[in-house]
């Protein structure tokens, strides 16, 4: 197999594509003496460096071959470093060149060691960007249980990575089941708090006669029961994380000594006079508009200040598009190790009916759905059945074409993509079409690709 870096090479001048192709043997160089031949050979090999003679021959009198060519490679693959190579006539139009894109341009007669340098340039700063781009990945698949394949949740999960190393207060909201817990732990494990507790509280789940005491702690003999010393919940959370979930539901006779604490960074001991410092991390969620709840008398305007220093909002499922596939793959094969099961993947009518179901009960209850169908499935795909859902197709498609298109296509790969466990090869059969035009897609829609 050749590793050598692919240099295209776009020149009419039999004589010049000799002595180019010799003077850079150590590259696998590809000739092209014309737009078409360009174009085939930038979708064939994805080249990350093209140098481009400006004086093509133009296919009618009045358009230019070369600035044509550039302008279409710059379209299909925008990461491509092209060198403009123009003739003492053509400096203005190099000029304009590199301000369409081009990365760089030169003048005949060819100097090869010149051009070479140019060229060894532009490898670099492909390969620079290149690194750059798989840090950024790498950083997205820090975030551990969050699926963040759609525009929404990239920008969610960059977010969450500039917040997490910080102490900040962060409130997140979102619907039931969309995954707040799941994202607080994300936050506390990109921390520096990460080898240190994450002490979760849910104010919705317990009476609140005990909350107080769930939450701060009591004194031997504060009250009738009370036979020994115990810490509460944000005492155990010391130098760690602290997530209060559901705190919409926190009774309004808690809101002032919890704003204390998030205040004072101390608190008491139901029954006790000293106080205690906490270093902690606070995270709150709710499901709740607490807005609303502030204008109801039902929630502390200014403890809302306190706990929403950042505020991170949760899209629900259903705007989270080709996430649901994805998400329910993580499932499915989470569940068929639990429940020793071989189930390769969905039939076709199951992946429909999982991308087109609007999901009321978010990724809880896709997690649901998925452990039932793996119980319950006797064959090697989860089938429509398997799944219990009604066929609910989404008919809220938008008017304009591009984006029409955009999701159409978006959608499809990511289908083919999931059907063939991430293999760019068979997923390029599935859809139909060349391993670069996948790549090239891959990259214009901002598609998250783990092979």
């Amino acid at each position: 197999m050749n590793h050598r870096k692919v240099l295209l090479i776009v020149e009419d001048d039999p004589g010049l594509q000799k002595q180019l192709k010799w003077a850079f043997e150590g590259y696998q160089t590809v000739i092209a003496s014309n737009k078409n031949e360009a174009i085939t050979a930038l979708r064939r090999y994805m080249p990350r460096v093209v140098t481009l003679d400006l004086g093509l021959p133009p296919d009618t009198a009045n358009a230019r071959e070369g600035m044509k060519t550039l302008q279409e490679i710059l379209e299909l693959a925008p990461a491509t470093k092209v060198i403009v190579v123009a003739g003492n006539d053509d400096r203005e139009n190099a000029i304009e060149a590199v301000a369409m894109g081009a990365y760089d341009f030169y003048q005949k007669p060819v100097d090869i060691d010149i051009l070479n340098l140019i060229i060894e340039r532009a490898f670099q700063l492909s390969e620079l960007e290149k690194e750059h781009l798989t840090l950024q990945q790498q950083k997205s698949e820090s975030l551990v249980g969050i699926i963040a394949s759609c525009k929404k949740m990239q920008e969610l999960s960059r977010k969450v990575e500039k917040i997490a190393p910080t102490n900040i207060t962060t409130l997140l909201l979102g619907e039931s089941g969309t995954g707040k817990e799941v994202l607080a732990k994300a936050i506390h494990g990109l921390s520096n708090r990460r080898n240190k507790p994450f002490i979760a509280v849910n104010c919705a789940a317990i009476p609140e006669n005990l909350l107080e005491s769930e939450l701060f702690g009591y004194e031997k003999g504060a009250f009738t029961g009370a036979s020994q010393q115990t810490k509460g919940k944000i005492e155990y959370a010391h130098n760690g994380t602290f997530f209060l979930d559901e705190i919409g539901d926190l009774p309004f006779s808690l809101q002032s000594k919890l704003l204390r604490f998030l205040q004072e960074r101390t608190i008491e001991r139901i029954g006790g006079r000293r106080e205690i410092p906490i270093n902690v991390r606070i995270i709150c969620a709710t499901h709740q508009n607490l807005q609303a709840l502030i204008n109801e008398g039902k929630f502390r305007l200014d403890l809302y200040y306190r706990i929403s220093e950042v505020t991170i909002s949760i899209p629900p499922l259903r705007e989270r598009e080709g996430d649901a596939i994805a998400i329910a793959s993580a499932f499915l094969r989470q569940f068929c190790k639990l429940n020793n099961k071989k189930i390769k993947g969905f039939s076709k009518e199951a992946v429909k009916a999982i991308e087109s179901y609007s999901w009321p009960g978010n990724i809880r209850e896709l997690e649901n759905k998925i452990k039932h169908a793996v119980i319950m499935s006797d064959d090697t795909n989860i089938s429509f059945e398997d799944m219990e859902l009604n066929d609910n197709l989404d008919a809220s498609m938008p008017f304009n074409l591009k984006e029409v298109r955009k999701s159409a296509e978006t959608l499809a790969i990511r289908r083919a993509l999931t059907h063939s466990n991430n293999n760019i090869s068979s997923t390029a059969r599935l859809l139909g079409i060349t391993r670069p035009t996948l790549y090239m897609l891959v990259d214009k829609y901002g598609i998250q690709v783990n092979e």
